[in-house]
């Protein structure tokens, strides 16, 4: 399998530049999949740097980089601080993370994260996990479908399909992508049903994988395990995370309330190096059309 089945890095270069890596430096990539971010980094450093990588996908493990600088951790993100620790490699002086879902994962109809495929309602990053897609849609309350729905896919109409998902399952349980499909066919034109379908299958994916609160994790670990002057190089695929990783780095908190000290001083971890996301060229959107919605924020440690 090569990286590009796997994963074409989006703003590769924008993100190694962001990191400002330091030759003999401590770095973390905690989105591993097909390995292009960790290559990267480490042809900048040198015999004596080190990387670490997370990724909780089984399959990344083929993509396993033979190199005495390098160790896999075969772990959700969430785990950073943890095994950072057992590493006795805190403070660290880069984390980069890629939150985007990798080709690998869209493209094999078993995984479940696609609506071009048939297959069953899986959606599960880590397949070790017990709830699946179909499992949320089959068991969620009804207002509890329309408030993911809602927050997560922003569907305007997110009552009226979580109606309709409870009266569908009533009859027959969800097991398959089309069983969802259906469901979702009528509520807009078919012009718009691709970008629709598309927000309704990212809500249910991000459920599945508690996406959300395992990036507020990530962002509140980042904190601990990063030196003074490290930095946090983050790139994200939708709304929802970038306006989390921006509220974080301009507030340090992801709801944006600002604290200030007797002085005025800003109270936060971090000091955005970037006022505005960086986003991909027309070029790279030409190579990689799964690149156009990457937005790239990179934030430096502020000194205590």
């Amino acid at each position: 399998m090569s990286d590009r089945e796997y994963h074409d890095p989006a703003l590769l270069e924008e993100s190694l530049d962001g990191l400002s890596i330091k030759a003999d430096g401590c770095y973390v990539d905690v989105t591993f999949g097909g390995g292009g971010h960790s290559r990267a980094i480490l042809e900048r450093l040198s015999d004596n740097g080190k990387l670490f990588a997370f990724d909780q996908d089984p399959d990344a493990r083929r993509n396993a980089i033979e190199d005495p600088r390098f160790q896999l951790i075969d772990q959700n993100f969430s785990f950073l601080t943890n095994y950072l620790k057992m590493y006795k490699m805190i403070p660290v002086d880069g984390v980069l993370a890629d939150l985007g879902v990798s080709f690998h994962q869209f493209d094999e109809a078993e995984r479940g994260f696609s609506f071009r495929f048939d297959g069953p309602l899986d959606m599960r990053m880590d397949r070790k996990r017990e709830k699946t897609a179909a499992q949320i849609l089959n068991v969620y309350a009804e207002e509890d479908l329309a408030l993911l729905l809602k927050n997560y896919g922003e569907l305007r109409q997110a009552k009226a399909i979580a109606a309709k998902i409870v009266q569908r399952r009533a009859g027959a349980e969800f097991k398959e992508i089309a069983d969802f499909k259906e469901i979702l066919k009528g509520f807009v034109p078919e012009k718009h049903l691709h970008s629709f379908m598309a927000q309704a299958f990212q809500a249910l994916r991000i459920e599945v994988n508690q996406e959300m609160e395992v990036l507020e994790s990530l962002l509140e670990q980042s904190k601990e395990v990063l030196a003074e002057g490290g930095r946090m190089v983050v790139i994200t695929y939708h709304s929802l995370e970038d306006r989390m990783v921006k509220n974080y780095f301009r507030s340090g908190n992801i709801h944006g309330k600002q604290e200030k000290d007797l002085y005025g001083n800003l109270l936060r971890p971090f000091e955005p190096v970037n006022r505005k996301p960086i986003v991909p060229s027309q070029n790279e959107i030409k190579r990689n059309n799964r690149s156009r919605s990457a937005k790239l924020r990179i934030a430096e440690r502020a000194k205590s």
